[in-house]
């Protein structure tokens, strides 16, 4: 069965199959060719994956982000981000940077990131002289920040395979992480100016300019805020946090913002469910595909081999950041959650390295495969937002794919990155 399993899916995706689909086909033909079970028991362990309570803050936290996002969230945050930095040398550059990572307080989401306002900043940053490749470059390599800086769904999902980790302590791991990516992909940024003078000619804004735009963003910035401090002294849960995430954000659109009109309501609504689809689609089949490694016994022999080695813990993770960047570079992060996660995570345990510290390290590692050539989703999303070709894009990574690895050393190897935040908070 697990010969079966792993042929089977990697020949299906090799062939063009959607990740989902390759996982539930793979584990159906196993089960087939094993006998012992019967084929309904697929279909037992797709519902059964996703039938729990902590996954309802997975549409709700997509549904406040397509809120804002329709309540004119994004422009707001854009103006916000670039007052500061756009009259710089590089400056919309920056404003990128800084938008996107606002934006992924909010979203939990790469895709949406760069889909949303990282399209619109590409825009602008064309008009303003730069490369349209390189501009494209820039906000895939910074929009994975999204499953990085809390609300994240992946840290949800994380926290479901691993009973050593809460979702409120992964949300405050992830703050320093996600911003020293920020601050890595501003670095590159000012390099690449730099050496390409791309100059900025926008104005300074005034100070009153400067106060107003401030002013209006403090609603939007509030529901970080609010998500956060609500989870951290235990006013709602993160599944709750969702809920109040959707109510707050209609309250902003429709009564502060006064941008979202009953009408998009539907639409808001469809996009929302259609992505929760996708999301909660590759879950079902992710946890059918981990059932047969299970029954089979996989990830226990996986453990007594690795624990037999007698690794040192720096030993063990250096080799898990090489199994997980080349497992990202063909595997979407969510199914790499639900898949190994259950085999490394108690294995880290074992050879005492700090759940949470390991956490982060096999989150930051599966969302760099988004970037990574030659699978790299978040690089197709990008790519067909901002109508640039995959070969132009690609060209411009190395500088950032450089600096998300320099990222992750550290994150690998100085723990109080991950954490130092969610201990001192009590987590």
């Amino acid at each position: 069965m697990t010969l079966t399993l792993f042929i089977a899916v990697v020949v299906l995706m090799a062939l063009g199959f959607p990740v989902a689909f390759a996982l539930a086909m793979s584990a159906a033909l196993a089960v087939f060719v094993g006998g012992r079970y019967p084929q309904l028991v697929v279909f037992k362990e797709m519902f059964t994956g996703i039938d729990s309570f902590p996954l309802m803050a997975v549409p709700f936290f997509i549904l406040a982000a397509e809120l804002m996002s329709g309540g004119a969230l994004t422009a707001v945050l854009l103006r916000f981000a670039a007052q500061f930095v756009g009259h710089l040398r590089g400056g919309l550059g920056y404003a990128n940077v800084l938008s996107l990572t606002l934006f992924s307080g909010i979203s939990g989401s790469a895709l949406a990131d760069a889909a949303g306002p990282g399209s619109m900043m590409v825009k602008m940053m064309e008009k303003a002289g730069y490369s349209r490749a390189y501009a494209a470059a820039l906000t895939s390599s910074t929009a994975i920040v999204g499953p990085i800086i809390p609300p994240s769904i992946s840290m949800i999902i994380y926290a479901m395979q691993d009973e050593q980790v809460s979702v409120g302590g992964l949300f405050m791991a992830g703050f320093l992480p996600g911003l020293l990516i920020a601050l890595a992909m501003a670095f590159v940024n000012w390099r690449v100016c730099t050496r390409r003078n791309y100059r900025s000619t926008q104005p300074r804004p005034s100070a009153r300019e400067m106060l107003v735009n401030s002013v209006k963003a403090i609603p939007a910035l509030m529901l970080i805020v609010l998500i956060l401090v609500g989870i951290r002294f235990g006013i709602f849960t993160p599944t709750e946090a969702s809920v109040v995430a959707v109510f707050y954000a209609l309250v902003c659109g429709k009564w502060i913002y006064r941008t979202l009109e009953w009408k998009a309501l539907p639409a808001i609504a469809a996009r929302s469910a259609l992505l929760t689809a996708s999301v909660l689609l590759v879950m079902a089949t992710s946890a059918a595909f981990a059932w047969v490694l299970t029954v089979e016994g996989v990830p226990q022999q996986v453990s007594q081999a690795i624990v037999g080695w007698n690794l040192s813990p720096v030993t063990f993770l250096i080799a898990v950041n090489i199994l997980l960047l080349v497992f990202g570079i063909f595997m979407e992060p969510l199914p790499g959650v639900m898949i190994l996660v259950p085999i490394l995570a108690p294995i880290a345990a074992t050879l005492g390295i700090d759940p949470t510290h390991f956490a982060m390290v096999v989150i930051v590692n599966l969302t760099l495969g988004m970037i990574t050539p030659p699978v790299g989703g978040l690089l197709f999303v990008t790519a067909v937002s901002t109508r640039v070709s995959m070969a132009e894009l690609t060209r411009e990574l190395p500088p950032f794919l450089l600096a998300h690895f320099i990222v992750l050393v550290l994150l690998t190897f100085v723990p109080a990155i991950s954490t130092w935040l969610p201990h001192t908070l009590g987590f």
